[in-house]
């Protein structure tokens, strides 16, 4: 490999990782704060926190790597420019277009990597995350209840201990359970108890064999009362997508279901690989700069044609799966014209100027 490849090759690798690396914690930050809410609403238990935090994560991998691939090379192509490197490689004969060997050599990894998450990764994280949270909802670990601890249930529910509970979570021996509403205290014991369903996300448990103290927090008048069983309710269980949701299939059953979400979700995980591509192409004629020009204008002008090209291929995600836009039609209206105007502008940039005739 030539060292101006090498060269250029290090300077774009560097600059995509690290902006690879930026971009993952700000995500991460994001997607932590969403499961953190589901887990303070009940709807999931603490000890899949870092397991649905990093599928999660793999599932917006597809949108992450086209955005730092596109902005890492940015940064490098505005780099050679403020420093007059690129001055220097014009001037031994070598044009933009010399750079698109090295590009490729990042780029083509990339959207490798890309299409992996789209078309099976992120697929794959997403049918994971939704068996771990419906395991999870049939089992009473998913209220935050662990032997031999107090556990305060969510929305003022109360104050729980339990002795011990089955292997799968669905069971429990040695409840007690103390609660306050509206000036009173409620106090709850039992043997046991098991986990019971009601519609799709009301979850009780049924205490069998117990006692219920009640009565005035600054009071004397208390009820003592025996019971069989005793419905306690859980917080709501998380929502769960049905088995044959197709944003839970694979790429392959995609192809041949006829349903227009199961199109709709075929195409959007097609889009993010050939914009992956579009986008770093364009980071050459977007990173044009002169040496004395503002370093982040134009980073900022390649991020907002980010945003607006992944707003587009959400809105057309939306109208397919709703039957605003024919099923053939799918994304290629926005993924080929992109592309298509990606290598022309890459091709314009690269003409050097030809070398005028002096005068006889």
């Amino acid at each position: 490999m030539p060292k101006l490849d090498r060269y250029l090759l290090g300077e774009f690798v560097q600059s995509f990782l690290a902006t690879l690396i930026v971009l993952l914690t700000v995500s991460l930050g994001g997607v932590l704060v969403d499961v953190l809410g589901k887990i303070a609403e009940g709807g999931l238990p603490a000890r899949l926190l870092l397991s649905q935090l990093g599928l999660q994560l793999l599932v917006y991998l597809p949108l992450v790597l086209p955005l730092a691939l596109m902005l890492g090379l940015m940064l490098s192509v505005v780099r050679l420019y403020r420093d007059s490197e690129m001055a220097v490689i014009n001037a031994v004969g070598a044009g933009p277009r010399r750079l698109l060997r090295p590009l490729l050599l990042v780029a083509l990894p990339v959207v490798a990597a890309v299409g992996f998450c789209s078309l099976w990764l992120g697929p794959w994280a997403q049918r994971t995350a939704a068996r771990l949270i419906e395991e999870a909802n049939r089992s009473l670990i998913v209220a935050g209840l662990e032997p031999g601890r107090f556990t305060s249930l969510p929305n003022g529910g109360g104050i729980v201990y339990i002795d011990g509970m089955s292997q799968d979570g669905t069971g429990l021996k040695g409840v007690f359970l103390y609660r306050e509403r509206n000036g009173r205290i409620d106090v709850m014991t039992a043997r046991g108890g098991t986990m019971q369903f009601e519609g799709e996300r009301q979850r009780y448990l049924q205490l069998r064999d117990g006692h219920r103290l009640e009565g005035p927090i600054d009071g004397l008048d208390f009820r003592l009362m025996r019971y069989g069983f005793n419905d306690l309710a859980l917080p709501d269980r998380a929502e769960t997508d049905a088995s044959d949701e197709p944003r839970l299939l694979p790429t392959r059953t995609l192809f041949a279901d006829p349903r227009r979400e199961a199109t709709a979700e075929l195409h959007r995980r097609l889009a993010p690989p050939l914009l992956a591509l579009a986008f770093a192409l364009l980071a050459l004629p977007l990173g044009r700069s002169s040496p004395r020009q503002q370093r982040y204008g134009r980073l900022m002008m390649g991020f907002l044609a980010y945003l607006v090209s992944v707003n587009l291929m959400f809105i057309g995600n939306r109208m397919l799966a709703e039957g605003e836009l024919p099923g053939p039609l799918g994304l290629w209206w926005l993924t080929l014209p992109l592309l298509a105007l990606a290598g022309w502008l890459y091709l314009r940039d690269g003409r050097l100027p030809r070398p005028r005739r002096a005068a006889a």
